[in-house]
């Protein structure tokens, strides 16, 4: 049995951030459980090759069970399992939110979580070559840079969208959102900087930090109220590997909440149908939600990021960190309105200088081209619960997209704003047709009909294990001590955007509630 102060489960976007903060100080010792392995696969540092990692051993591969607002569909929720997580698999997009989003989460009562209190975090972890400013940092581990690949697809869509009325935005993290433009990315020379190459690989050369990879963490080990350990396999044996000060779940808003409620912390009757004793009764795997997206696909003549793998691009990124495999194939895109009157956006774009298409599983034999919104700030909300007992069993996971009139009648707007797009000259011209399935007309019922077959996750599940439901708002789980969850499972609600600078700010202000110290150095949290 082995002994540390913290053991953190999970190595990925919040796991690292934490290893590496809270091993700052040398006289206390962390530990990392992690299911996966190192992240030394070149899919992974290559941004554009991200997609080879779908369905791989580098994936969880989780399947939702029957969604009811899309037709009783399946969809497929790709998870990273290796160093960085879901950070070295992602699209490397960097959006933190709307202010309205934290704003709205301290005026429901996760006092410290309001926008002006979050902010110092994200600048904290921040490294942007453009500079710092009233919004942005410099001299943290992440780098944020602009795109390297600059590929005229992703223009053609920026620029039809300025033609359909919208504006442009340079900087989706500044004072608005609201606009078309080029993505933010977490990249540094070209290649993916996720919270393993920005955290975890650093503080590694540190003695009082260990990562045991390949260990599968069955549950938190609670005696007398307090989490004392987690029960781990690895390599066939099973271990305790005990904490004297705080276990910390960052597993993500799947498998947070299943840990929780195998270790006795959840709904006391589907627990004791699984006949697993109930240390806590709390909601624990309740108002999951996610960002459900659709993307039309078009057929072109112009070069596509599907020839990206060439030797001479492979040649060009390594000798000068930049060319299309630089990509993080959503290059582009922006934020909308559903409807006048609106004060936050709740609709986002991706644009995709490549076809992408059957959950992003289609093959991509053809040149072309994908663009389409998102529901932003869904109303509709779901639930992680058990499968089974076993901690290798894969949980339940249901999300109910589109389950209310509002997130219908909101990606049917979205749906119209990128056909107005894809009818400007900038688009329309380059565009030869549709490819594959597209709307039978654009009335609303055939929008919509098209939207639930042929929609998919956006990647972002949040909120399964939310502040002022199942934690505190110092993420503390209730009424256990020494425990606290560390991802994005404890968002109040889904933010308005691509959820991993989030999380890597959630994870920036939990060292500092952690170890009790202030690390923003002079700025005001």
């Amino acid at each position: 049995m082995s002994t540390y102060d913290y053991v953190i489960v999970g190595a990925g976007s919040a796991g690292s951030v934490l290893a590496a903060r809270l091993s700052e100080d040398p006289e206390v010792r962390v530990a990392v459980i992690e299911a996966g392995g190192p992240d030394t696969a070149q899919e992974i540092h290559v941004p554009a090759a991200f997609p080879q990692l779908f369905k791989s051993s580098l994936d969880w591969d989780l399947d939702s069970d029957p969604e009811p607002g899309i037709g009783g569909r399946r969809t497929y929720l790709p998870r990273g399992r290796m160093f960085g997580g879901s950070s070295s698999m992602n699209a490397m997009i960097y959006i933190r939110g709307s202010r309205a989003d934290y704003d709205g989460w301290a005026a429901a009562g996760a006092t410290g979580w309001s926008y002006a209190d979050v902010l110092p975090y994200f600048r904290r972890s921040e490294d942007n070559e453009r500079g710092a400013d009233e919004f942005h940092g410099v001299g943290g581990p992440l780098t944020v840079s602009d795109g390297r690949s600059g590929h005229p697809l992703a223009t053609a869509f920026v620029q039809a969208a300025e033609q359909a009325g919208h504006k442009a935005n340079d900087d989706f993290n500044g004072e608005t959102q609201f606009g078309v433009g080029r993505y933010q990315l977490t990249q540094r020379g070209g290649m993916r900087c996720s919270t393993a190459v920005a955290y975890l690989h650093p503080a590694l050369e540190r003695p009082n930090l260990t990562v045991l990879s390949s260990a599968r963490a069955h549950r938190v080990v609670i005696e007398g109220g307090r989490a004392t350990g987690v029960e781990v396999e690895r390599g066939g044996a099973v271990e305790v590997v005990r904490a004297e000060r705080e276990v910390i779940l960052s597993a993500g808003a799947y498998e947070s909440p299943k840990l929780l409620m195998l270790s006795g912390i959840g709904p006391a009757v589907a627990l004791s149908t699984f006949g697993i004793d109930v240390v806590r009764d709390l909601p624990v795997g309740q108002g999951l939600q996610d960002h459900y997206a659709t993307l039309l696909n078009f057929r072109t003549e112009i070069e596509s990021l599907i020839g990206a793998a060439s030797p001479e691009n492979a040649a060009l990124l390594e000798r000068e960190g930049r060319g299309p495999l630089t990509s993080n194939i959503g290059e582009a895109g922006g934020f909308f309105r559903s409807r006048h009157g609106l004060a936050a956006p709740d609709l986002q774009f991706h644009a995709a200088a490549v076809l992408f298409h059957q959950e992003g599983l289609g093959p991509a034999t053809d040149h072309g081209f994908a663009f389409g919104p998102c529901v932003l700030a869904p109303t509709s909300r779901g639930a992680v619960t058990l499968r089974s007992p076993r901690p290798d069993a894969a949980p339940r996971i249901v999300h109910n997209y589109l389950m209310t009139q509002e997130d219908r009648d909101c990606i049917v707007a979205g749906i119209r704003i990128a056909l107005e797009i894809a009818a400007q000259r900038a688009v329309a011209d380059l565009a030869t047709g549709p490819y594959g399935d597209a709307p039978a007309s654009d009335s609303d019922a055939d929008l919509l009909a098209w939207a639930q077959r042929s929609g998919q996750t956006l990647y972002h599940p949040t909120s399964t294990c939310a502040i002022g439901v199942v934690v505190d708002p110092e993420l503390r789980v209730f009424d256990v001590a020494g425990l606290r969850v560390v991802d994005a499972s404890v968002f109040p609600a889904v933010p308005r955007g691509n959820t991993n600078a989030p999380t890597i700010m959630a994870a920036e202000k939990a060292a500092d509630l952690i170890t009790g110290r202030n690390g923003l150095e002079g700025e005001t949290p």
